[in-house]
């Protein structure tokens, strides 16, 4: 075989700093050297992945200050958090909704955090950008007097990043499909240091990632061009598992203590996407013995039925298996309809629909909140629903899951949906048929608990993506088949936390 599969201990090293993103010492020390001196001109500290995880390990005093939310201010670092509140104010337990049974039809509380109150892009994408960014540039590897970022994505992770660019002194490229939210290119327009050059198009929609990973590897070429694919950085793993994880648990005991009941966190549900988010549910495994839940559009069933077709469930890209998706630890897939992600939408954002709402008993405090919920978040509460239903989980069996973004990000969606499917009015029918046909009787027949034959079967189908397209080793690519591989990515956020204080000690010295 050639080295593209298998290789030398050289040759693996390699990818796991280079691909993998999971270097752990000071690769280039010049390149280090220019990070240093870009931010001490810049006056940007950086926090560790400790302190997003628990925002009280802080320095003491508000180090974002009086810094906009929503600006291109490098005190926003500080904010990439989910203890925020709308205003970016600290609070003490992250935001959330608990989804009640007249919404849910199921006895099991959903609890839901929100991903809007991250700052300036409303997503919590901006988390994993960072935690892409920050250990590429401590270890020595990017150098943001000289590359540009690039930042593939459908949607939230691209604007992520180029916000966590200008956070930290570089120029970040957005390459997103062309088919994606007119509200994500609005916004890529005004944070772009030049959009004709810094915004790539590729063909298709969500589930064109291909095209996207294609247009990275053309870019590649240009060593001045530095690729931060979130679905084979392994930062982007470990700052959910640590820091999503950690926000997890604490609204999960906040619940619980409310109740005042021996509430039992039964399940996390996440859209697949890049992989990411997900990993939160294996911090909760490990600590509450929670089982995990991958959600994808069932147009373009890709874990359930190997990749097919294209949705509008924008932000759960598809048509391939991330390198950093440990399905081998994840318990069961739900295939959720982008017809219902749609129509939810609307029925959740008009106010004849909040009325109908109103209507079937959902608490008004509720029904206020369902404004927080884009396209992927509503797959992610469905799914939730329908695996609840599957699993038989009662009353005292929490089921946990994040809105990755809000309706803010999709009000030209919501008008093509209404002209499409509604004719171009939501009337109180319309409220009442939606209800009848999404939430009545959440369906469970694309939902399977996962065997060891199925998880084995998923793991294969990421070969294709990344032995044969993408250049993986292969003995790498097996490594990640063991749950050993897994828990021993954990040891390298105290080690990149070490070198983020080394980092800033270096700023404040020169």
């Amino acid at each position: 075989m050639s080295t593209a599969t298998t290789g030398t201990d050289d040759t693996l090293h390699a990818a796991l700093e280079d691909q993998f993103g999971l270097a752990d010492r000071v690769v280039d020390e010049a390149t280090l050297a220019a990070s240093v001196a870009r931010f001490k001109e810049r006056g940007i500290v950086m926090p560790t992945f400790a302190q997003l995880a628990d925002p009280a390990l802080m320095p003491a005093g508000d180090l974002a200050g009086d810094a906009d939310p929503q600006g291109p201010d490098a005190r926003n670092l500080w904010r990439v958090h989910w203890f925020n509140d709308k205003a970016g104010n600290r609070v003490e337990v992250p935001d959330h909704v608990v989804l009640p049974s007249s919404l849910t039809g199921i006895p099991s509380p959903v609890v839901v955090l929100f991903g809007n109150r991250f700052p300036m892009i409303t997503a919590h994408k901006v988390l994993a950008a960072y935690a892409c960014l920050a250990p590429r540039l401590v270890t020595g590897q990017f150098d943001p007097t000289r590359h540009r970022a690039i930042w593939p994505s459908t949607g939230n992770y691209a604007r992520g990043g180029v916000a966590i660019s200008r956070l930290m002194g570089c120029r970040g490229v957005a390459i997103l499909p062309e088919g994606m939210s007119k509200e994500r290119f609005d916004w890529l327009d005004r944070w772009c240091e030049n959009p004709a050059e810094d915004v790539i198009k590729t063909v298709g929609t969500e589930s064109n990632v291909k095209e996207i990973y294609d247009a990275c590897n053309e870019l590649a070429k240009d060593p001045g061009n530095f690729i931060f694919n979130q679905f084979a950085e392994f930062g982007n793993h470990l700052a959910h598992y640590t820091v999503t994880g950690a926000a997890l648990a604490t609204v999960f005991e906040h619940v619980k203590a409310a109740s005042g009941r021996e509430l039992r966190l039964a399940l996390m549900t996440s859209a697949t996407g890049s992989a990411g988010t997900i990993a939160a549910g294996e911090y909760l495994k490990d600590r509450y013995g929670t089982k995990v839940l991958a959600a994808e559009a069932l147009e373009c069933p890709t874990l359930l039925e190997n990749g097919f077709g294209e949705h509008n469930i924008q932000g759960i890209g598809d048509k391939h298996v991330p390198l950093i998706h440990n399905i081998m630890n994840h318990d069961l897939v739900a295939a959720i309809s982008d017809v219902a992600t749609d129509q939810l939408e609307v029925l959740f954002t008009t106010e004849v629909g909040k009325r109908f709402l109103a209507t079937k008993g959902v608490p008004t405090e509720v029904v206020d909140q369902l404004v927080d919920f884009g396209l992927s978040s509503i797959c992610n509460v469905l799914s939730a629903i329908s695996a609840a239903k599957v699993l038989d989980l009662g009353a005292d069996d929490v089921v946990v899951t994040v809105a990755t973004d809000g309706s803010q990000m999709y009000p030209s969606e919501i008008a093509k949906i209404v002209a499409r499917d509604f004719g171009g009015e939501f009337t109180e029918l319309d409220a009442a048929e939606v209800w009848g046909r999404h939430l009545a009787d959440v369906p469970t027949s694309a939902t399977v608990e996962l065997t060891e034959k199925d998880r084995n079967r998923i793991f294969n189908l990421g070969y294709y993506t990344w032995v044969e397209q993408q250049g993986t080793p292969f003995e790498l690519f097996q490594q990640r088949r063991s749950q050993d591989f897994w828990r021993g990515l954990r040891g390298y956020v105290a080690r990149w936390d070490a070198m983020i204080e080394d980092f800033n000690a270096r700023v404040a010295a020169s």
